[in-house]
């Protein structure tokens, strides 16, 4: 084989490896962030649920804040 073949021959295969290593750590954080992103919106869905149990009980009569009665 000619070298000049050969040396292109190697840099193309170095090329495929780190690029091939690029989309392993690629992948690897697109999984980190679906996992951030899935817990992220779990929260979210909880505080929503919770805002909307406080807004419920906001609709209480001015009476039920009166202070106990030992004031």
């Amino acid at each position: 084989m000619d070298s000049a073949l050969e040396d292109r021959l190697i840099a193309l295969e170095s090329r495929l490896a780190h690029h091939e290593r690029m989309a392993d750590e690629m992948s690897d954080v697109l999984t980190d962030q679906q996992r951030a992103i899935d817990l992220l919106t779990a929260r979210i869905r909880r505080l929503q649920d919770r805002l909307k149990d406080v807004e419920l009980g906001a609709d209480r009569s001015p009476q039920d804040d009166k202070p106990p009665p030992h004031y």
